[in-house]
């Protein structure tokens, strides 16, 4: 058996980036549900005036969908795969190793889509909404707990546009932009994201083809006679 180191590096690879991404995305979703569940505090017109941390139509159906590609190219592909190149690699493998390998193979290109359509939904999303501002005179005018009710958002728009406000608090606006920039991150993780797991679907394949020809020339078993 020819040894494929090339797919196992892009497997590893395939495992940073998808890691990357799921940390990204549960520091985004954990800061939403902790400190942006709060109140922001903005200038206007002489007066402060308290922000929630959310407006009330916040789109995040691109970061479950981001979140789900990584988790499945994160366990399925790459911890699965792992176990199942070992299982398919030793001497004789059983016919439910071969299934495996070959479902693995499957899902790779299925994951692969999956990765794909993330990156082209979240891009879309994101610059459908690109440009929006926060009206602080709305804003302003909002009661004790209401959220700002004006278009929808990402969060990647929303947090941007809120830096567009007069923010009193330097050590809120610090922490905005710290994690607007965790909230791009894993949005242009997505680029290398779905690179890697190009390269290392290909690999894969190569590798079924290769295997499925080596099986096919094998010289065939015979029994010595009596």
């Amino acid at each position: 058996m020819f040894p494929r180191p090339a797919l196992y590096v892009a497997l590893g690879l395939l495992m940073v980036v998808s890691i990357i991404e799921l940390s990204f995305i549960s520091a985004m979703v954990g800061w939403l549900h902790g400190t942006a569940s709060g109140t922001f505090t903005f200038r206007y017109n002489g007066a402060d005036h308290e922000l929630k941390g959310e407006p009330k139509n916040l789109i995040v159906d691109q970061g479950h969908t981001s979140n789900g590609a990584a988790g499945t190219a994160f366990v399925l592909i790459g911890c699965g795969g792992s176990l199942i190149l070992w299982l398919r690699s030793r001497p004789n493998p059983n016919k439910f190793s071969i299934a495996l390998y070959y479902g693995w193979l499957v899902t790779n290109v299925l994951s692969l889509l999956l990765v794909l359509s993330a990156l082209i939904y979240v891009f879309v999303v994101t610059n459908d909404h690109n440009g929006q501002r926060i009206n602080p005179r709305v804003a302003a005018g909002l009661d004790a707990g209401e959220k700002y009710p004006l278009q929808s958002w990402t969060p990647q728009n929303w947090y941007s546009a809120m830096l567009k406000l007069d923010l009193p608090d330097s050590s809120q606006r610090d922490d905005i932009e710290s994690h607007l920039r965790i909230m791009r991150g894993w949005q242009y993780n997505l680029i290398p994201f779905f690179v890697v797991h190009l390269i290392e679907t290909c690999l894969a394949l190569w590798d079924g083809a290769k295997r499925r020809k080596e099986h096919a020339y094998s010289p065939p078993t015979h029994k010595s006679s009596v």
